[in-house]
C-alpha cells in the first residue's frame, strides 16, 4: 500500500522497524549529547542534529537504512572551528558545506568518494580516535580539553598525578563516575544476558553513573540543557552570507562537506555489507546530506554524517526499512521536549566517558594488520603517516597527506591506468572480463560494472589480464564477492593470482 508516493510497510514489517528505532534512539541520545560537547558546544546542538538526520535524512536517504546524526569524526573540526571563530560562524559554514554536497549529489559525483583508499579513511577514523581519547580523558575529570591534541596528550599525568586519595573532591568524584562508567559499558558487552542484548552498553554505562551520582548526592559538573528545544534553535545571522567572502569560511565549508561526505558513504557501503536489500544510491545519499547539513545550519546545530555505530545498530535490531530510522529521530525530539529535567542528571564524566571508548574503538590495530599482511608495507605506512599527522596537525592535512601518499601506487602503473571491461555476447551477461589496472582512479567504474552483473543466478569474472589490482579496488571486489555468495548467487573467478586468489577461494 502507498500513500502519497510513500510506500507503506506491512504490520510485520512496521513492527520490527518499530522495535529497531528503540534500539538506534537509545543509542542515539548519549552520543549526540557527547559528540556535542566533545566539539565544544552545548550538548542541545547535538541533539537538533540528531532529529534532523532522524527524520528529514531518513526520508530522503539513499541508504534507507543508514542513520545520520553528530559524528565523532567531525568533533575535532567544529571544536577548533568554534574555538578560533566562535560559535556564530558554525551556521553559515554548515549552510555552504550542505549547499556543496547537494550540487555534488546532483552533478553525482557521490561514487568518487568511495575511491578514496581505506588505509586514509582508517588513518583518519583512527587519528580522529586519538583526539577523542586525549581530549575527553580530561572530561572525566571536569576539565575542558586543551586546544590541541599533542597538548591534551602532554597534560595527562598531571590529571593523573593532582588525584588525592586522602582529599576527595569534586575531581576525585568526577573521575570515579567516568571509570564506573567505562566498567558498566565493558561489562555489560562481555555478560549481558541473551535476552537484553538488544540494550546498547552506552545506555547501560550513563544510567549507572548518573544514578551513582544522583544518590551518592555528587557536586559533580552535569548535563546543561535548556527546559525548551525551540529555544536551543540559532538562527544565522541576517548578513550571513556576507561571511562566504571570508577564505577561511570557504576552506572550512569545504573540509567539512568532504570529511562529511567521505565518511557517509563509506559508512554507507558498510552497511550495504551488513543485509541483503535495497543498496544505496550514492548520489540520493549525498543530496540528502546535503539537504540536512544545510538544516543543520539554518538551526544552529552540528554537522551530521551517516554514522556507522548506530546505522549498525539499527541492522542488528531488525530494521528492514526506512521507517526506523525516521522514527529514532521522532523519539528524540519528544524525550527532549518532555523530560528535559532527566538529562540534566546525566554527568559530564559520563558521557566523556563514553567518548573515550568509542576514540579507543576508532583506532583498529586489526585493520592496519589487515593491510599490512594482505598488502604490503605501503597501505600500512599510509595509514600510519595519515594517523600522525591527524594528531599533530589538522584532519584536513592528514586526509590530504594520506590521498598524496596513496597516488605513490599508481607511479610504476601511470602508462597503462585504463581499465577496459569485456562482455561476450554468447554469456547473456553473465560473465565479465577485465584487462588493464583496477586503482582508486578506476574505482567508479569497477563498482558500476561489477554491480551490473545479474543477481538472479551464477555469474563469472575473469581477471587473468589485470596488470594491477591496488587493495582500493582489492577491497571492493572482496566486499562484492561476499555480497553475492551470502545471497546465494555464486561467482566463479577466474585469472585470480595473489590477494585475489585468496579471495576466489
Amino acid at each position: 500500500m502507498s500513500f502519497a508516493g510513500f510506500k507503506l510497510p506491512t504490520l510485520a514489517v512496521a513492527s520490527r522497524d518499530f522495535t529497531a528505532s528503540i534500539v538506534v534512539f537509545l543509542v542515539a541520545m548519549p552520543l549526540c549529547m557527547g559528540i556535542a560537547i566533545a566539539s565544544g558546544v552545548p550538548p542541545e546542538k547535538g541533539l537538533i542534529t540528531g532529529i534532523i538526520g532522524g527524520i528529514v535524512v531518513g526520508a530522503l536517504a539513499g541508504s534507507p537504512l543508514q542513520v545520520s546524526g553528530p559524528a565523532a569524526g567531525l568533533a575535532v573540526v567544529v571544536f577548533e572551528l568554534v574555538r578560533d571563530k566562535g560559535l556564530s560562524a558554525l551556521g553559515p559554514i554548515l549552510i555552504l558545506a550542505g549547499l556543496i554536497q547537494l550540487i555534488a549529489g546532483i552533478l553525482k559525483v557521490g561514487g568518487w568518494f568511495r575511491a578514496i583508499s581505506p588505509a586514509v579513511v582508517h588513518g583518519m577514523l583512527a587519528g580522529i580516535g586519538v583526539l577523542i581519547v586525549v581530549g575527553q580523558f580530561h572530561v572525566l575529570f571536569d576539565a575542558r580539553p586543551l586546544p590541541s591534541g599533542i597538548q591534551n596528550l602532554l597534560a595527562i599525568p598531571g590529571r593523573l598525578l593532582g588525584l588525592s586519595a586522602s582529599n576527595v573532591s569534586g575531581v576525585e568524584q568526577a573521575f570515579m563516575i567516568g571509570l564506573l562508567t567505562i566498567a558498566a559499558m565493558l561489562g555489560w558487552e562481555r555478560f549481558r544476558p541473551a535476552a537484553l542484548r538488544q540494550v546498547p552498553a552506552a545506555l547501560v554505562g550513563v544510567m549507572v553513573g548518573t544514578l551513582t551520582a544522583f544518590s551518592l548526592g555528587l557536586t559533580i559538573d552535569r548535563v546543561d540543557v535548556p527546559q525548551s528545544i525551540v529555544a536551543a534553535v540559532a538562527l544565522p545571522a541576517p548578513d550571513f552570507l556576507a561571511q562566504w567572502i571570508d577564505p577561511s569560511i570557504i576552506v572550512a565549508a569545504l573540509a567539512i562537506a568532504f570529511i562529511a561526505s567521505a565518511e557517509t558513504l563509506l559508512s554507507a557501503a558498510a552497511v550495504d555489507r551488513m543485509h541483503n536489500g535495497v543498496r544505496t544510491d550514492y548520489n540520493k545519499e549525498l543530496r540528502a546530506q546535503g539537504i540536512g547539513n544545510l538544516l543543520c545550519g539554518v538551526a544552529g546545530a552540528l554537522p551530521m554524517t551517516g554514522v556507522i555505530v548506530r546505522s549498525s545498530a539499527n541492522v542488528q535490531a531488525g530494521a528492514t526499512t526506512r521507517l526506523s530510522t525516521m522514527l529514532h529521530g521522532i523519539w528524540i525530539l519528544g524525550f527532549v521536549a518532555l523530560l528535559p529535567w532527566l538529562l540534566r542528571e546525566i554527568p559530564m564524566a559520563a558521557l566523556g566517558a563514553i567518548l573515550v571508548v568509542t576514540g579507543v574503538r576508532l583506532v583498529s590495530l586489526a585493520h592496519v594488520r589487515h593491510l599490512f599482511h594482505s598488502y604490503g608495507v605501503l597501505p600500512a605506512l599510509i595509514w600510519a603517516v595519515t594517523l600522525i599527522v591527524v594528531v599533530a596537525e589538522d584532519l584536513l592535512t592528514g586526509v590530504l597527506v594520506g590521498i598524496a601518499l596513496s597516488l605513490l601506487e599508481l607511479v610504476p602503473h601511470v602508462r597503462r591506468l585504463g581499465l577496459k571491461v569485456e562482455m561476450p555476447n554468447e554469456t547473456e551477461g553473465r560473465c565479465m572480463a577485465l584487462a588493464g589496472s583496477a586503482t582508486f582512479v578506476t574505482l567508479p567504474k569497477l563498482s558500476d560494472t561489477l554491480d551490473a552483473l545479474p543477481m538472479d543466478g551464477p555469474t563469472c569474472l575473469d581477471v587473468s589480464r589485470l596488470t594491477k589490482v591496488d587493495h582500493t579496488c582489492a577491497e571492493l571486489m572482496k566486499e562484492w564477492l561476499a555480497r553475492r555468495r551470502a545471497a546465494g548467487h555464486p561467482v566463479e573467478l577466474t585469472g585470480a593470482s595473489g590477494e585475489l586468489a585468496a579471495m576466489a577461494a
